[in-house]
């Protein structure tokens, strides 16, 4: 008895981290989806992406939705590029939080990366019947002294 139960144990054990691995990589996988769309114009694919609820809270400190973001790129606005380093990817229940740091080209659109704005992030996604949606950002620039 003593080993079925140790042997379930075992099994729990293997298959909860098996889920989070695999949560974890589709959430990495998103990431990448959501900022290659943004960098494209994609606004219809991002809007599949983007919980309906969709919430930012920009680096000039303005909170903005779907809404706004898409009239903005509908009409010409180009977000500047973004390298995102994901430090950590944590879970609640059908909550994921990803939280590092990004890199985003600044104003002169230079293409070297020493000359990038530093900044912290913060994204929220949410598991649906749809599958992980981009639920909150937090994006602040990192000023150096």
């Amino acid at each position: 008895m003593k080993k079925i139960s140790s042997l379930a144990l075992l099994l729990l054990t293997v298959c909860l981290t098996y889920g989070q691995s695999k949560d974890e990589m589709e959430i990495r996988k998103l990431e990448k989806k959501w900022t290659k769309l943004l960098d494209d114009g994609d606004t219809a694919a991002l809007l599949d992406i983007w919980s309906p609820d969709y919430v930012v809270n920009n680096t000039k400190g303005k909170i903005v939705t779907p809404k706004e973001i898409v009239a903005l790129m509908e009409n010409g606005h180009k977000f500047p590029k973004v390298k995102r380093i994901i430090e950590r990817i944590t879970f609640n229940a059908n909550v994921a939080v990803v939280m590092g740091k990004e890199l985003q080209q600044p104003p002169s659109m230079t293409t070297d990366e020493n000359q990038w704005i530093p900044r912290r992030f913060t994204n929220i996604w949410i598991s649906s019947d749809r599958g992980w949606l981009l639920a909150a950002r937090q994006s602040s620039t990192i000023v150096l002294e």
